[in-house]
Parts: structure tokens; C-alpha cells; sequence
């Protein structure tokens, strides 16, 4: 049997990377056995997973007879319900200290400030409203639900290159804990996030969507290097959340 700080196997890699990123009570006592960035692969796995959850409750809701809008936001209120909208509160946190802070110290004290301000309020709505809006105007349950799953895997896929190419912006923190992935994690999460996106929203518009979600991390990236230094736990939150509606958004376009 492996020792507690060993690189996790397989399946209690993907149980490591289920823990940390839904409410799911999975291998909770081994949360801090391991560093995150050794689950890195199976970032969009889970991704999937909560994508499959929220598919599955837009079905439904059109299954009973609801509208378009409500449907979609059910669906987006199912990820919120599974993943503690973990990555909308570091959307929210990242939104209040980028545009808040006047410098790096002030800005990431607001960062770690657990109350929310103007900002961080309307980047969440924003955010909500972009992805069932996406959701309401793909019209078609079953490619909607498949857009779901392409964008919570491949929003997920892209956090260990964001692990790998930046640094952390603090010394501790859920961010720093989290370690640096090495190189076959990294590719890894990459190729299992780009081919559930191909399957689900066919190589065309798969590939459209998987450049855009690239250039649109990348560039935010860019930008928490600037702003902060690197990375934090909040900045990957806000990473995946850019990455899922842009993800949503190409799904949606005519």
C-alpha cells in the first residue's frame, strides 16, 4: 500500500480531484493526503461528471413541461448545488480585488476577504446569466446537454496549464497547496478535456470552442500575472468560469 504522500493511483487520483471540486462526500479524509496538481488529470473528469449532472437536470425540466430559461437556469442551479459554487465565489473574489485593489497587497487582501462586493455580486449574475442564456438559446436538449459536459470538462482541463505556467501568487493558500503539475498531467487533462469536447459538440465546433476557450485563459492569465503576480486559489475559480461560458457561448452561436 502507498504511503499517504505518494502520487495517488488511478481511481483515488479521480477521488481526490471529486473532493476537492464538488460537495461530494468522496475521499474526504484523504483531501489533504496528496497535492491537488497530482490529480490534475482527472480535472475533466469531474468535469464531466458535474456537466452529466447538470445535463441531466436541463432533461429533465424540459421533461416536465418548463420553458427554455427556467430549464437552463436549473441546470446551472444543479452545478452550482454539486461543486459549492466553489468556482463562482473565486470568479467573485477575483472580480472584487482586480477592480477594487489599487496594488498587489491591496488586492489580494481583498482576495481573502470572504464577503463579497459590488463587483464580485455582478460578476456571478453576469456569469449566470451568460451560461443559461447559452443553455436557453441552443434550443436542442440533447446538444445542449452535451454542450454542458464539453464545458465543465474542457473549463477544467485548462486549470493545470494555468498550475504548470504560472506561479502562486501567495506562499500559502489553497492555490500554493494545490503544487505544480508536471508535464504528463498537464497534457493529460488537455487531450481527455479536447476529446469530450470534440464528442459532444462535433470536431468543428468542438475545435472552435476548444481555441477560444484557449486564447480566452491565456489571456486571463496574463492578466492575474499582472495584476497579483500568479496565480490563486480564487484566480483558477475565475479561469474556469471564463472557460465555461466562453465554452457555452461558441456552443450557442449560429
Amino acid at each position: 500500500m502507498s504511503a499517504p504522500d505518494d502520487p495517488p493511483g488511478f481511481f483515488a487520483g479521480f477521488l481526490m480531484a471529486a473532493a476537492f471540486f464538488t460537495r461530494l462526500p468522496v475521499a474526504a479524509e484523504r483531501r489533504g493526503a496528496w497535492r491537488l496538481a497530482d490529480s490534475a488529470w482527472a480535472f475533466p473528469l469531474v468535469g464531466a461528471g458535474v456537466g452529466l449532472v447538470a445535463a441531466s437536470a436541463l432533461l429533465l425540466a424540459q421533461l416536465i413541461g418548463l420553458g427554455s430559461w427556467p430549464a437552463a437556469l436549473l441546470a446551472v442551479s444543479a452545478g452550482l448545488a454539486l461543486t459549492g459554487a466553489l468556482h463562482e465565489d473565486g470568479l467573485a473574489d477575483t472580480a472584487d480585488g482586480f477592480v477594487g485593489g489599487r496594488d498587489r497587497a491591496t488586492k489580494l487582501a481583498i482576495m481573502r476577504d470572504s464577503r463579497h462586493g459590488t463587483f464580485g455580486v455582478l460578476a456571478i449574475v453576469v456569469s449566470v446569466l451568460l451560461r443559461a442564456g447559452s443553455i436557453a438559446a441552443i434550443g436542442d436538449v440533447l446538444y445542449a446537454g452535451g454542450a454542458l459536459i464539453a464545458a465543465h470538462a474542457a473549463s477544467r482541463a485548462a486549470l493545470p496549464g494555468a498550475l504548470w505556467g504560472l506561479p502562486p501568487a501567495r506562499s500559502e493558500g489553497v492555490g500554493a497547496a494545490a503544487g505544480t503539475p508536471g508535464a504528463p498531467g498537464v497534457i493529460a487533462a488537455a487531450v481527455i478535456g479536447a476529446a469530450i469536447a470534440l464528442a459532444a459538440l462535433g470536431p468543428m465546433r468542438g475545435l472552435i470552442a476548444l481555441c477560444l476557450l484557449g486564447v480566452t485563459v491565456f489571456a486571463a492569465a496574463g492578466v492575474a500575472r499582472r495584476q497579483i503576480g500568479g496565480y490563486t486559489g480564487d484566480v483558477l475559480g475565475a479561469l474556469q468560469q471564463l472557460g465555461e461560458i466562453v465554452m457555452l457561448l461558441a456552443a450557442s452561436a449560429r
